[in-house]
């Protein structure tokens, strides 16, 4: 019996690391006998062989290794159906030391009030809870997060990327293929009090007043051996805060390291830990968000295709207006007799209302050479158009990034 928990647990954990995974499949208690620690770490690393051009001067770019980026995973069940996890970046490029990323408790049943109604009712609800990456739409599911690559097929994450960790409560309902989730979140990934500037003096901040709402709909059934299908929408309301973070919450970084860096003739022009979202459209922090993200996912067999159309409506904390929208569409096909490797193509566009947007195409190819390790290849060609002020009339940056990543 103690081998099939722990089986159960760990299949549970590696099933949310693999391709095509979303929210994790709820935790069943009835074989819980004691507490269980699980101790895991994902570390990846990069060789860049980037081109970037602009009619703008920028800083030269060679070729290397970038900065190996980890992290480490700390799980353990408490309690029949209640788990909880803590991430650290032990090094990532925006910040070089040793950082604690989040932490949340999932609960799938509440043992301690012995009671067969909630019982009942626990077989369909999850309540996940804690300062985490909160779920806003699915593309998050498929991107790198530091060391943790392993459910990015492609070394890139989008160029607009909906990422933020947030003090949040999140409720889901899942029943037939159906789910509904409602969540409340702080807003921003940097809890404060209060805050000074030279032009306003001292600000008093209340929770309470910046809070942010956001929801999931959709449906995702295996409605054959070989056919799966996911269709959700998602949305996310923040009406008023001081610190923003949905679309400026990545504080590992991009992987494209130093592209599109212009010369200033200054040290950060160089610094790996500045300009840390280069090749990335952020709007920076917002006063207020109205986001949307509608995703499709379908795999027949070894084939997988992934689609996000998203917008968001927003104001800057200068009171500027933002809006921002983008697609992406992504095909995947996996091969051998473990579907060991795969290849696949992915666009990516997004644009503003100012007729200025950005094009990514992204082919990539990977090898998982055992269960753990992962190797990667990406050839990448990203355009710019309209950014006049800050490259003039033609920019982008093209060329091959090779990535080998381990996640235990």
């Amino acid at each position: 019996m103690k081998k099939v928990l722990l089986v159960s647990f760990l299949a549970a954990i590696l099933s949310f690391a693999a391709f095509g995974q979303f929210e994790e499949s709820q935790i069943k208690g009835e074989d819980f006998e004691k507490l269980k620690v699980r101790l895991g770490a994902d570390f990846a690393m990069q060789y860049q062989v980037l081109d970037h051009f602009a009619d703008s001067a920028l800083i030269p770019l060679g070729t290397g290794f970038n900065l190996p980026t980890a992290n480490m995973v700390i799980e353990s069940l408490l309690a029949p159906g209640i788990k909880v996890n803590l991430t650290t970046y032990l090094s990532s490029r925006h910040h070089n030391e040793t950082w604690v990323k989040g932490g949340y408790l999932i609960i799938d049943e509440l043992p301690f009030f012995k009671s067969e109604k909630i019982d009942r009712l626990m077989d369909y609800l999850t309540l996940r809870v804690g300062d985490m990456d909160i779920n806003f739409g699915d593309a998050h599911f498929r991107r790198s997060d530091n060391g943790h690559v392993v459910s990015n097929p492609f070394v890139g994450n989008y160029i607009v990327d909906a990422f933020s960790t947030q003090i949040a409560a999140e409720l889901m309902f899942r029943s037939n293929g159906w789910l509904l989730m409602g969540a409340v979140s702080t807003g921003s990934l940097k809890p404060a009090l209060a805050g000074y500037s030279a032009s306003s003096g001292y600000t008093a901040y209340d929770t309470h007043r910046e809070l942010a709402f956001y929801w999931k709909g959709g449906y995702d059934r295996q409605l054959s051996d070989d056919f799966r299908i996911r269709l959700t929408l998602s949305g996310y309301h923040s009406p008023n805060h001081h610190f923003g973070s949905l679309y400026y919450g990545d504080r590992a970084g991009s992987r494209y390291y130093l592209v599109m860096n212009r010369v200033t003739n200054s040290p950060n022009d160089v610094d790996i830990t500045k300009n840390h979202l280069s090749g990335s459209w952020s709007p920076g922090f917002t006063d207020k968000n109205n986001a949307f993200m509608f995703n499709l996912f379908s795999r027949y067999k070894g084939l997988e295709f992934f689609g996000t159309f998203e917008n968001m409506n927003a104001t800057s904390l200068a009171g500027a207006e933002i809006d921002l929208s983008q697609y992406a569409v992504e095909g995947i096909y996996r091969f051998g007799n473990e579907e060991q490797f795969y290849g696949g193509l992915r666009y990516n566009r997004a644009w503003n209302k100012s007729d200025q947007y950005i094009t990514r195409f992204q082919a990539g190819a990977g090898w998982n050479i055992i269960e753990s390790i992962l190797l990667k290849l990406e050839y990448v060609n990203q355009n710019y158009s309209g950014f006049t002020s800050q490259y003039g009339a033609d920019a982008g940056f093209k060329g091959v990034m090779v990535e080998a990543a381990i996640s235990f």
